[in-house]
C-alpha cells in the first residue's frame, strides 16, 4: 500500500476545498437565476461598472435601490443605463454604470476641462452646453499632456465655415467644411445647370462671412421650407405584452430648404422640378419600445406539442414558438380540418389551396405532421422565422400571411 506524505494529504484536502466552494458557488449562481425567472426572491441583477461584473438579486422597487443593494456608490458626474429611476418589472436586468472621467473641450482658442460619462462627441457637448452643428467635424483621443490635462480624454471640434448663401433667391446663414465654392457646391448637393450662375468663380476660396449667390436665369425659381420626416425604430421588449407600446424617444421633423423650377402659363403654375433642397436642421429620429410577450399555454394540445418538437427540429429557437403558436391558433385554432369557406384555405397552416401540402404527405388532408411540415416549409421560404410571419399577419387587414 502507497501511503502519501502529509504534505501531499494537505494538497488534496486543499483541492478538495476549493472544488466544494466552486460547485456551491455556482449552485447558488444558477438557483438564483431559476428564482428570478420563476418569480421567487426578486429581480436577477447583473452590474457591469469599470469592467467588473456583479450579479445579485434584489427585492428592489428602482434601479437606484438595487445598486444600494449592491453598495455601489455613484458620483453625480455618472451615468446609468437604465436610469436609476427606472422601476423593477421584469425579471432580470443588466446594469451599465458609466463613470465619469476628465474631458478636455478644445473650441478653437476654447479650451474647458469638464467631468463626465458620456462617450460621443455629441453627448459630451451637450452636457457642457456647447452647440455642435452637423457640418462640424470631432475627434476624441487621450490627451497627450498628462500634466497639463490629466489622464483623461481630449475633444477636438473643428468648426465649420460661416457664410452667406443666396440659393436661387433664398438667402441663408450656411456651414461648410469645404475649402473653395466649387467644393462647397458639391458637399451641398447643388447641381449647375446651362442656366445657371454663380457669383464667384469655382476656385474661390471659402472665408468666414463671404458672400456666396446660385441663380438661374430663364424660368422661374421658388424656394420653399419643407419638414425633414423623422424615421422610426422599435426596441422588441419581451418582458411587455403583445401590443404595448411606448415612445422611448420622440421623434422630431427636421426643416429643409427645396428649391424649385416652376413653368408658368398665361399666369398659371404648370409644372414644377426639384433642383436643389439644403437641410437646414436635421431630423430626430424616434424610439419606440413595443411587447413581444405572446401568451403559451401550459397544457398544450397534442397538434400543438407536435408543432413545437417540429419547429425546434427545424432549426428554431424557443422565442420563435410563441409566434408559431399564436399564428396558428389565429388561422386554424391548430385543426387539421380546419377550412376557410370565402378562400378554400385549409389545416393547421391554412394552406391555399389544401392541395399545395400534397408535396409532403399523401395523408396532407388528416395528418397534422404532414401539414405543419408544410407550413413551417412556407414560413421559412416567404418570411424566414415564425416570428416573421407573425409580424407579416398583424401588419395586414384583414390578417392573412
Amino acid at each position: 500500500m502507497k501511503i502519501l506524505s502529509r504534505k501531499s494529504t494537505t494538497i488534496w484536502s486543499a483541492a478538495i476545498a476549493v472544488a466544494v466552494l466552486l460547485c456551491v458557488s455556482f449552485y447558488f449562481i444558477f438557483q438564483g437565476r431559476a428564482d428570478a425567472q420563476s418569480g421567487v426572491g426578486g429581480h436577477l441583477i447583473t452590474i457591469h461598472d469599470r469592467g467588473i461584473e456583479k450579479v445579485l438579486l434584489s427585492d428592489a422597487e428602482t434601479i437606484g435601490d438595487a445598486l444600494k443593494d449592491a453598495d455601489i456608490t455613484l458620483d453625480s458626474h455618472d451615468a446609468v443605463e437604465p436610469a436609476i429611476g427606472q422601476k423593477l418589472v421584469a425579471t432580470e436586468y443588466s446594469i451599465n454604470i458609466y463613470r465619469a472621467r476628465p474631458v478636455t473641450v478644445i473650441d478653437g482658442s476654447t479650451r474647458q476641462k469638464i467631468v463626465t460619462p458620456y462617450q460621443t462627441a455629441e453627448q459630451i457637448t451637450k452636457d457642457v452646453g456647447i452647440t455642435l452643428y452637423p457640418e462640424d467635424t470631432t475627434i476624441i483621443s487621450r490627451s497627450n499632456d498628462l500634466l497639463k490635462d490629466g489622464a483623461g480624454l481630449e475633444l477636438v471640434i473643428d468648426r465649420a465655415t460661416l457664410f452667406n448663401f443666396t440659393l436661387y433667391g433664398t438667402k441663408l446663414e450656411a456651414r461648410t467644411q469645404a475649402k473653395t465654392v466649387g467644393e462647397m457646391l458639391k458637399e451641398k448637393e447643388v447641381t449647375l445647370g446651362p442656366n445657371d450662375r454663380v457669383s464667384l468663380p469655382e476656385s474661390t476660396l471659402i472665408t468666414s462671412g463671404i458672400e456666396v449667390q446660385v441663380w438661374r436665369e430663364g424660368h422661374q425659381t421658388i424656394t420653399v421650407e419643407e419638414a425633414v420626416p423623422f424615421e422610426t425604430s422599435q426596441i422588441r421588449d419581451a418582458d411587455r405584452e403583445y401590443g404595448y407600446k411606448a415612445v422611448q424617444t420622440a421623434g422630431v421633423d427636421g426643416k429643409q430648404n427645396v428649391t424649385y423650377e416652376i413653368e408658368i402659363r398665361d399666369g398659371q403654375e404648370v409644372a414644377r422640378t426639384k433642383i436643389a433642397n439644403l437641410v437646414t436642421t436635421p431630423a430626430s429620429n424616434q424610439v419606440e419600445v413595443i411587447g413581444t410577450k405572446l401568451p403559451v399555454p401550459t397544457n398544450p394540445s397534442e397538434n400543438q406539442a407536435l408543432g413545437h418538437v417540429m419547429m425546434l427540429n427545424a432549426g428554431y429557437g424557443e422565442d420563435q414558438w410563441p409566434c408559431l403558436l399564436n399564428l396558428w391558433m389565429r388561422e386554424s385554432n391548430w385543426r387539421t380540418t380546419a377550412g376557410n369557406p370565402t378562400s378554400g384555405a385549409y389545416g393547421i397552416p391554412q394552406s391555399l389551396p389544401a392541395s399545395k401540402m400534397a408535396a409532403f404527405g399523401a395523408d396532407y388532408l388528416t395528418n397534422p405532421q404532414t401539414q405543419i411540415a408544410w407550413g413551417l416549409n412556407y414560413i421559412k421560404g416567404r418570411y424566414g422565422t415564425p416570428c416573421g410571419a407573425w409580424d407579416a399577419f398583424n401588419s395586414r387587414v384583414p390578417h392573412w400571411y
